[in-house]
């Protein structure tokens, strides 16, 4: 992918970025025109040029700002005075239910069903996504904290089963409509599940 010009943020780039989410998650990457993101986000296409050089660009900056929402809880989570049990669970919980939510699933649907015709956005999803996920869990595995209690040679690894133990089937039931929206005991009794298999399966003996 070429690298973007870095973006003048400017007094409506929150209104643009705001407005561009609601059209993207409503309308898909192809389905969403430019006239209709300045529409919705209430300035003029000028405006939404001077900041973004077209809408690839912009797309990208929504999709980098739901992941820096993710990441900064993901953050709070890792470094909060907690045993590592409860680190694991409230990462776990944090995880689940941004794969479940709304936002997550059409971000999710938008990128994927995109990313054949537009590869450069996939691999920008996955890059800001997923491996920015996977490489802070690794590293919170891979801390003093983690590695008294846990033993894991392969902190890359151990990350990668962490997540895929928290995608678990309700993520599928819900990209496929068999689910609605999970009561919050659900994503606890998720994220419990979870942080017990692997703890089964890393904790020191």
């Amino acid at each position: 992918m070429n690298a973007q010009p870095p973006v003048k943020k400017g007094r409506k780039y929150d209104q643009v970025i705001a407005g561009a989410r609601e059209v993207f998650l409503r309308e898909g990457y192809e389905g969403a025109s430019v006239d209709v993101i300045a529409r919705d986000a209430g300035v003029s296409k000028a405006t939404l040029y001077s900041y973004f050089p077209d809408k690839q660009a912009l797309f990208l900056a929504v999709l980098s700002g739901e992941c820096d929402i993710q990441k900064r809880a993901s953050t709070e989570l890792e470094f909060r005075e907690r045993d590592v049990p409860q680190a694991l669970h409230g990462i776990a919980e944090s995880m689940i239910g941004f794969l479940l939510s709304e936002t997550g699933l059409a971000i999710f649907r938008v990128c994927v069903g995109e990313a054949q015709r537009f590869p450069e956005i996939g691999r920008a999803f996955y890059e800001t996504g997923p491996r920015m996920g996977m490489a802070m869990l690794s590293g919170f595995l891979a801390s003093p904290k983690a590695q008294a209690v846990l033993d894991i040679d392969d902190p890359d690894q151990a990350a990668d089963t962490f997540i895929s133990l928290c995608r678990s089937d309700l993520m599928l039931r819900r990209i496929m409509g068999v689910d609605g929206a999970p009561d919050p005991a659900v994503i606890s009794a998720a994220a419990d599940e979870a942080v017990r298999t692997f703890l089964a399966r890393y904790a020191r003996r």
